[in-house]
C-alpha cells in the first residue's frame, strides 16, 4: 500500500484531535509532522494539546513544530473559549508530553520537509488558521510546485460561522488565507457547507463508544465535551466534526464530493472580511487550481472514522 505523505498544521481543539486521531491510525497515511498555529487556543496551549495527543498514542516519534502566535497583520489571534474552553480541550484526560518539540518554525520545517521529499509527494492539511502555509510560501516559494495538493478545513461556499459569511480559520487570518489561496497549488477546500453534514448525532457517539481503548475513550470525552459547548453557543443537537473531514478526504477520497470552483479570500470587507467567494454560476476554467467539498458520504464517513480508531 503506497501511504500518503502528509503534514497537519492544526490548533487543537476538539474536531483537531478527531482529525489527529484519523492520521494517526490510518494505514495509508505517513505523518510526517505536525505543525501549530494560534487559533482555538492560544499557541501554547495548542501545541501543548498537540503534543499530549501523540503522547497518548504512543507516537512521540512524529515532530511537532511550534508556529504562528498570531496572524500575518492583524493582532492576537481570536480564540474560541466557548467551544474548546479554556485549554482547548477541557474535560478530556490527557498525558503530559515528556518530550522536545522540533528546533525550527512551523513554516521552516513545512519547507525543509517540502523539500526533503521528492517533489509532489507531500500533502498539507491544513486545519487552522492559514498562518503558516502563507508564511512557508512566502519563506521558500519553491514549496508550491512541489505541493501534491492542499486539503484544508476553512472557509464555506454559502454560510459562515464567525461571522455571516466568514468561517473561524479564515476569518482568524483572512491575508494569509487570501495568500495561500492566490498561490497556484492545487486547493481542496473542506468548508462548512460539507462538515456540517458530519455532525456526531447520538447514534454515532453510542456507536464508537464502544471502542473501550485509551485512542477510543479519549474520542468519547471529546465528542461529548464538543456537543456540549455546541449545544450551549450554538444551539446544535450534534457537533460537526469539522476538521477530521480534510484528514477523511486524504485518507479516502471518496468519502466526499468535490466541484472545481474558482475561490478568492475576502479581507477588506467591512462585513465580509474571511468571506471565502467561491464562483458556481459556471463550469470552472480548465485551470482552475481550487476545489470545493460539496457533499459527505456520510456513512463511508463514519465507518471509516470507527475502522481507523479501532486501529490505535
Amino acid at each position: 500500500m503506497e501511504k500518503q505523505k502528509i503534514i497537519i498544521d492544526c490548533d487543537p481543539g476538539y474536531d483537531d484531535a478527531v482529525a489527529l486521531l484519523l492520521a494517526a491510525g490510518a494505514p495509508n497515511i505517513d505523518l510526517l509532522g505536525v505543525t501549530t498555529v494560534a487559533g482555538n487556543q492560544s499557541i501554547e496551549k495548542v501545541t501543548r494539546n498537540a503534543l499530549r495527543i501523540l503522547k497518548l498514542l504512543g507516537r512521540d516519534d512524529i515532530a511537532v513544530a511550534q508556529g504562528a502566535y498570531r496572524p500575518l497583520l492583524r493582532g492576537e489571534a481570536v480564540a474560541c473559549p466557548e467551544i474548546h474552553g479554556e485549554s482547548g480541550l477541557d474535560g478530556t484526560t490527557l498525558p503530559e508530553a515528556d518530550y522536545k518539540l522540533d528546533s525550527r518554525c512551523a513554516a521552516q520545517f513545512i519547507v525543509d520537509t517540502i523539500m526533503r521529499e521528492p517533489a509532489g509527494t507531500v500533502t498539507l492539511v491544513p486545519i487552522g488558521p492559514l498562518t503558516n502555509i502563507a508564511l512557508a510560501a512566502r519563506l521558500e516559494p519553491r514549496i508550491v510546485e512541489r505541493v501534491k495538493e492542499i486539503v484544508l478545513m476553512g472557509g464555506g461556499y454559502h454560510i459562515g460561522n464567525i461571522r455571516p459569511m466568514a468561517e473561524f480559520n479564515i476569518e482568524n487570518d483572512p491575508e494569509a488565507a487570501h495568500i495561500v489561496f492566490e498561490e497556484p497549488w492545487k486547493i481542496v477546500m473542506v468548508g462548512l457547507d460539507l462538515t456540517y453534514q458530519a455532525r456526531a448525532v447520538p447514534e454515532i457517539r453510542e456507536r464508537l463508544a464502544k471502542i473501550t481503548s485509551p485512542a477510543g475513550v479519549f474520542l468519547g470525552q471529546v465528542l461529548e465535551q464538543f456537543g456540549a459547548k455546541y449545544r450551549a453557543s450554538k444551539g446544535f443537537d450534534a457537533p460537526p466534526v469539522h476538521d477530521a473531514c480534510a484528514v477523511a478526504y486524504v485518507i479516502d477520497p471518496a468519502v466526499i464530493d468535490i466541484r472545481q470552483a474558482p475561490v478568492h479570500v475576502e479581507y477588506r470587507g467591512l462585513y465580509t472580511s474571511g468571506m471565502t467567494v467561491t464562483d458556481l454560476r459556471k463550469k470552472a476554467p480548465e485551470d482552475c487550481h481550487t476545489f470545493v467539498a460539496t457533499h459527505l458520504h456520510q456513512d463511508r464517513f463514519w465507518d471509516l472514522v470507527d475502522e481507523t480508531i479501532r486501529r490505535l
